[in-house]
């Protein structure tokens, strides 16, 4: 077995990590543009009778009215010609956005994307798709319907007020496909007085981490905190924590464990990131050897306080283990084993146990929802674990997109009697139907990879344990390899002091078993190597 100060545990959720953003920078409000007034529609040729009717009452803002007659438009029941029925979509699209039907709006506004530069109402749209990516999460699809678009149509006059916006989301798209350079390109446009310079700041360094390209990722997050400090506002405030994860993150990437300490230390308590900036942080603390042991095992004590029950960190009581036995202090070592064996190998057979009981993506959806509200009957610490996974980021904005389909059908049901009767509304339910059951079972599929990788690292955890135990055997032994025991602590043991030295803003104080809530974050362990020359 070979353990080394070189393990980049971070590898694994570098990229994934960075790509969470704030929950509240999820979701903005839509915007709310004044109705459009008929002249300035681009199709030529005069409107039918039908046409006329729906858009006099769209300026009325009788907008259920509307959609009945421009359904009927669209549908070719009053014998409209073709510039007529791409006229209809483009206003059926706006009319269902005004009425609050933003995922049936969007399947409009995807008609004429589908047609391309052949519908008369193609570039006209990109400011409703802007306006729609405030409202609807990602997993909408938005960002696939505005990567049809190319830069150069973003540069029409008319869309100058959302063109930095549509700068970001396209170059989002183009950060999906793997496309960096043009996606670099497009968050470079956006310029620093924007209400979207931030959030492109924050994809670029993500973008630059992916490139492999350390410097440049750290140049664009160290933007996000330059402009919080010339200008601070709410749009920057929020990043502030994620731009130093991801700055810690992207120096433990590329060795430079010191500075990156510095960066994770910045996360404060009252952030979401805090407990899985402390986990991180101990790695990084690792690294850097007999210096930063004492803190990592502090940050690990923390992280097991019985505050954070509803955490799983297995992983720590791999490090404390491997810890301890660098510094040849092979009971220590054993002991953290033995918590983790206590616990883990039997939660991941909980959990497989629980994953072959509802095979159908569908059915773990609707399951999973009761394991968020503490209902699905498992076992506590089983409960708690799934719980925990199920937070995901990308798995929340699938559900954020369910939730919106459900308050959508709700919509519907509660219209009056007379529009529910219609056509375009037996359209919409259809659509929106079919839309929550796709989006329903997409969540099952995430809640699957999510407690199936957490199973799998379980389940790695468990062989690390294993060759840890095998070679504390065979340092009991006498019989460590001449590679492990080049990999424990060498240096002349050096007896730390009984007390550690406080500066002048705290105080010591001994850990006598009771954890309080005012010490978590400032453990220090002291470790004194039994290994010698």
């Amino acid at each position: 077995m070979t353990m080394t100060r070189t393990t980049l545990r971070l590898s694994t959720v570098l990229i994934a990590s960075l790509l969470a953003l704030p929950a509240a920078a999820q979701k903005k409000s839509g915007m709310k543009f004044a109705p459009d007034p008929v002249k300035s529609a681009p199709a030529t040729g005069p409107a039918s009778k039908t046409l006329e009717r729906a858009l006099k009452l769209y300026e009325n803002e009788d907008y259920y009215s509307a959609s009945i007659e421009l359904h009927k438009v669209i549908e070719g029941e009053s014998g409209d010609s073709e510039a007529n029925k791409q006229r209809g979509e483009f206003w059926m699209g706006k009319t269902l956005y005004n009425l609050k039907f933003y995922s049936a709006s969007l399947s409009y506004f995807d008609r004429i994307v589908q047609k391309g530069p052949a519908h008369s109402y193609y570039n006209a749209t990109l400011k409703w798709l802007s306006s729609l990516s405030r409202v609807l999460p990602d997993s909408a699809g938005i960002l696939e319907k505005i990567g049809k678009y190319n830069k150069g149509e973003l540069e029409q006059p008319a869309l100058e007020s959302v063109r930095n916006e549509l700068y970001y989301l396209l170059g989002r798209y183009f950060y999906t496909q793997g496309k960096f350079k043009e996606a670099v390109d497009l968050f470079a446009q956006v310029p620093l007085d924007s209400e979207f310079f931030v959030k492109a700041k924050f994809f670029e360094g993500v973008t630059h981490v992916r490139e492999r390209d350390g410097k440049g990722a750290a140049e664009s997050f160290k933007d996000i905190l330059r402009k919080n400090q010339e200008k601070p506002d709410k749009s920057t405030e929020e990043f502030v924590d994620v731009a130093n994860l991801a700055l810690a993150r992207t120096f433990y990437s590329t060795g430079q464990f010191q500075t990156a300490v510095k960066y994770f230390e910045k996360i404060g308590q009252d952030s979401p990131d805090w407990l899985p900036s402390l986990f991180e942080s101990s790695w990084a603390y690792f690294q850097l050897g007999a210096a930063g042991y004492s803190k990592a095992l502090g940050n690990i004590h923390t992280l097991n306080a019985p505050f954070f029950e509803n955490e799983f960190f297995p992983e720590s009581l791999i490090l404390k283990s491997v810890i301890y036995f660098y510094n040849c202090l092979y009971d220590k070592s054993q002991e953290a084993l033995n918590e983790f064996a206590e616990v883990y190998p039997s939660l991941k057979k909980d959990i497989d146990d629980l994953l072959a009981r509802h095979p159908d993506n569908s059915e773990l959806n609707e399951y999973a929802t009761k394991i968020r509200e503490g209902t699905a009957g498992l076992p506590d610490k089983v409960e708690r674990a799934a719980r925990g996974v199920l937070q995901d980021r990308t798995l929340l904005k699938q559900l954020a997109y369910v939730e919106e389909l459900e308050r959508e059908l709700k919509q519907v049901e509660s219209a009056e009697p007379a529009w529910k009767s219609t056509a375009v509304a037996a359209n919409i339910l259809q659509d929106l139907t079919l839309q929550k059951s796709l989006s329903g079972n997409e969540v099952g599929k995430l809640a699957r990879e999510r407690l199936q990788r957490l199973s799998a690292e379980i389940g790695e955890f468990e062989k690390q344990r294993l060759k840890i135990e095998f070679e504390i055997l065979n340092a009991q032994k006498g019989q460590l390899t001449q590679d492990v025991m080049s990999e424990q602590e060498t240096k002349p043991n050096i007896q730390q002091p009984r007390n550690f030295i406080a500066d002048d803003e705290h105080e010591y104080w001994p850990f006598v078993g009771e954890y309080w809530k005012d010490e978590l974050g400032y453990y220090r362990v002291r470790v004194a190597s039994q290994c010698r020359r």
